[in-house]
């Protein structure tokens, strides 16, 4: 075991502390504990599952010696260590034969030895075990049950038991033992064994010698001579091929400039692209249009879509209806009145086109003269800025006076207070003396209210005592918990819907039918509503194919129509208003611009000498460059002529003209 038997114990305790047989099983509690505390060890995991179960299962026989206990020996113990006692009882009864005396006397050592003994002293003693407490067993219990399994096996262990109780009480009495007399150790004496000869030494083998080696060939440390002429070889190759491209860079003429202008090159393009354009071999070819484009395709309608536009039709054929009606009984035409309404709404147009404009250039206006506030804001802060400094200058002046007239005052409290401290003393005795008094009669009255606190305390904890005495007295009565299931009989309530569980079952049995019925009539509802809506589906596609033709009619007409009319002109916007905001935003504009004139910076001598003198070196600057380019490439040209340029020199110059130029 990897636990102590102290902490095996704890474990056992805790488990039944914690577990609640209303909404837990025996198992999951268990293995959810030992998951949670982390014990994985085989055999600590048997002995707690064991313990907790077989606890679980003869707790009625564990609960008629703990109510005992607590009714006669354990009044002062608390109710909260009831599982302790439950755990050692189990021990004690079932488990004695196996765990043997050695492991129980561990188990109880590892506990309070003052709990203990009380418990064990109480539960072991022979009046008690074999009178009420067989007598309590045997109501769960047969009688042969309970003495082979239980008193035998608790009887056979009673001397060693009762010698452990024993030696608990003078333990807790403070007794000691008599000790030991300490008897003399055997003292250990060696074999007389005869003695080994000693072992020859050996003659030490010569160490062989090695030969001598070969000397590393100087030739590893040197290159081949194959290497060095392949090296002269491609260095003579080099300097051959670079004169020729000498020789050939020279021959061309450097006054003609074969490059082509950009108007050239852009109408040569010109001219490419019109003759390829006239090529029809590398033309896109499109594919044909499929052949059910050309042909009309039904479509598919759903029930929405078929109810939704047969109510559309429906309400438009009402609308017609009325419309005629109202035209037969004397309403007048409505065709004047639209035209009012159309040249209405041609006029509310123009005058939203209007007020857009106007908004527009009330923007603009505004932005000007959000501009014009601002610098206006410039010049009233500058203003402020000098209100200010004076200001603090004349704040500054105040303070000061203010000080010296304050340090006077200060000069004369310290006089004054000079004077009090000296008439300060004779106060301070009569103060001490007053509060004298005061703390006496406090004390006296804090005495009296102690004695009656102390009165009505006792009388408080002599009335709780006597209640604990009756509550326990209540517990320690057993109570019987069998219950007998009459199916007929009700449970007692006295509700109004209160019945039997044969009833119930009985109601159930009808409610099921009707339900079953109810089923059968809403399926016969639902086909007779199926039906119906089909046959209205039919009547609605009628009418929408009718209607449809009538539109394609009119809207043939209508396109002839459109073919022949005039396109609409857009309105002009004519306003006396937005004439005069133009005017406002002009004459804001050249207000700006004069106060934007008039806050420029001139710049002054200094300024411009200095722009002038950059400029100046920036010139100077390009001058040299160009200059030092020059002349590399004449002294490139001088060598080329010569014939005697090498190839590094060659190559630097060349690397220093494209610097140079880049």
């Amino acid at each position: 075991m990897s636990l102590s038997h102290g902490q095996l114990l704890v474990h056992c305790i805790r488990v039944l502390d914690s577990y609640n047989s209303d909404t837990q099983s025996v198992e999951e509690h268990v293995n959810k504990y030992l998951k949670n505390n982390q014990i994985y060890d085989d055999s600590d995991q048997t002995f707690i599952v064991e313990v907790f179960s077989e606890c679980v299962r003869y707790s009625n026989l564990m609960q008629v010696v703990l109510d005992g206990f607590y009714a006669k020996d354990g009044k002062k113990t608390l109710r909260s260590e009831q599982n302790l006692y439950t755990v050692v009882c189990y021990l004690a009864l079932f488990r004695l034969d196996e765990l043997g005396m050695a492991h129980f006397r561990k188990f109880v050592s590892s506990q309070d030895i003052n709990r203990m003994y009380r418990f064990l002293n109480f539960f072991l003693d022979e009046k008690n075990l074999l009178t009420w407490i067989q007598d309590g067993w045997e109501k769960y219990y047969e009688h042969v049950f309970v003495e082979t399994n239980m008193i035998s096996s608790i009887q056979r262990w009673m001397p060693e038991l009762q010698e452990m109780i024993g030696q608990m009480k003078d333990k807790i009495a403070n007794r000691l033992k008599p000790k030991r007399k300490n008897l003399p150790t055997t003292e250990i004496k060696p074999f007389n064994i005869t003695q080994p000869r000693p072992r020859s030494i050996p003659i030490p083998e010569p160490i062989p010698k090695l030969k001598k080696h070969k000397p590393v060939p100087k030739t590893l440390y040197s290159e081949p001579k194959e290497f060095s002429q392949i090296k002269k070889c491609k260095e003579s190759n080099r300097r051959i091929a670079e004169e020729r491209l000498m020789e050939a860079s020279g021959i061309k003429f450097a006054c003609a400039n074969p490059a082509k202008s950009e108007k050239t090159i852009e109408i040569l393009n010109n001219i490419v692209s019109e003759e390829e354009a006239k090529l029809e071999f590398e033309r896109h070819r499109a594919n044909p249009p499929p052949s059910f484009l050309s042909r009309e395709v039904p479509i598919k309608m759903n029930t929405a879509t078929i109810l939704r536009e047969g109510n559309l039709y429906r309400k438009k054929e009402a609308e017609e209806i009325k419309k005629w009606e109202n035209l037969e009984a004397g309403a007048k035409d409505a065709s004047d009145f639209l035209k009012w309404q159309t040249e209405m709404r041609q006029q509310d147009l123009e005058d939203e086109l209007a007020e857009i404009e106007r908004r527009r250039l009330q923007g603009k206006l505004s932005h000007e003269e959000a501009i014009l506030a601002r610098q206006d804001l410039i010049q009233e802060n500058k203003q402020k800025v000098k209100s200010m400094k004076e200001e603090t200058e004349k704040m500054m002046q105040d303070y000061l006076q203010k000080k010296f007239s304050e340090e006077k005052e200060m000069r004369q409290l310290v006089e004054d207070t000079m004077q009090g401290h000296k008439n300060a003393k004779e106060a301070t005795k009569k103060l001490r003396e007053y509060k004298r008094k005061i703390v006496q009669e406090v004390n006296e009255e804090s005495k009296e209210l102690m004695k009656q606190a102390l009165e009505e305390a006792e009388e408080e904890m002599r009335r709780r005592m006597e209640l604990i005495h009756q509550i326990r007295a209540m517990e320690a009565v057993p109570i019987i918990r069998q219950k007998f299931v009459d199916l007929t009989a009700t449970s007692g309530h006295g509700l109004l819907s209160e019945m039997s569980i044969a009833e119930l079952r009985e109601r159930l049995s009808l409610f099921r039918i009707a339900e079953k019925e109810t089923e059968e009539q809403r399926r016969d509802d639902i086909l007779a509503s199926k039906q119906a809506k089909d046959q209205m589906l039919l009547e609605t596609l009628e009418t929408i194919s009718k209607h449809r033709l009538e539109q394609t009619k009119s809207a043939a007409v209508r396109f002839e129509c459109k073919k022949k009319g005039l396109i609409p002109k857009k309105p002009e916007i004519k306003d006396s208003k937005l004439l005069e905001l133009e005017k406002k935003l002009e004459e804001r504009k050249a207000q700006r611009k004069r106060e934007q004139e008039k806050l420029k910076v001139v710049p002054s001598k200094q300024s411009v000498n200095q722009t002038r003198s950059l400029i100046n070196q920036k010139k100077a600057l390009e001058e040299s460059r160009w200059r030092e380019l020059e002349m590399t490439q004449e002294r490139a040209a001088r060598l080329m002529g010569d014939g005697v340029m090498k190839s590094q020199s060659a190559s630097r110059l060349a690397s220093a003209s494209a610097i140079m130029a880049s």
